[in-house]
């Protein structure tokens, strides 16, 4: 991955207030994680237990990384069809690696959690990509959630 936090609570949350602080450090250990997921085969559980540790965050981070990480690899293959559905032209086997797992935290935490206002979902998801992605990775997840907001919104008229 092209970042490592230094300081877990950090991640661009100067403005936020400490739960928001929390709920980005926590889709970034998630990211890290999958991340490490997605290009070997060591158990995820044990990786967040270890990089809890390594990192000290908070529980709250942890148990949020948690659910999200167990919500998206127990949904991986609808959440891939998804971003098939609004990114066509892109194989997500051939998405870079951090490219394809902020979309999938992005679109669970939509479908999982209601709560949330889109939007601030997607804001969350542009950070985050430009913190480990590429100098493109955040337009492309800005281009592709955008995608689904329009076509959810379609829907709802």
């Amino acid at each position: 991955m092209t970042n490592e936090i230094e300081d877990p609570e950090s991640i661009g949350s100067e403005l936020l207030s400490p739960e928001m602080k929390s709920l980005r450090n926590g889709r970034a250990l998630a990211l890290q994680i999958l991340y490490e997921t997605d290009l070997t085969s060591h158990n995820w559980r044990t990786s967040l237990a270890h990089y809890a540790r390594q990192r000290r965050y908070k529980k709250s981070i942890v148990r949020f990384a948690e659910r999200m990480i167990d919500g998206v690899l127990s949904n991986i293959e609808s959440l891939d069809a998804e971003i098939v559905r609004f990114a066509p032209n892109y194989p997500v086997q051939q998405l870079s690696v951090v490219d394809r797992n902020v979309l999938r935290l992005a679109l669970h935490e939509i479908h999982r959690d209601s709560e949330t206002p889109l939007k601030v979902i997607i804001n969350e998801a542009i950070e985050i990509a430009k913190t480990f992605g590429s100098e493109a990775s955040y337009k492309f997840v800005n281009g592709v959630l955008g995608s689904f907001s329009d076509d959810s919104n379609n829907a709802k008229t």
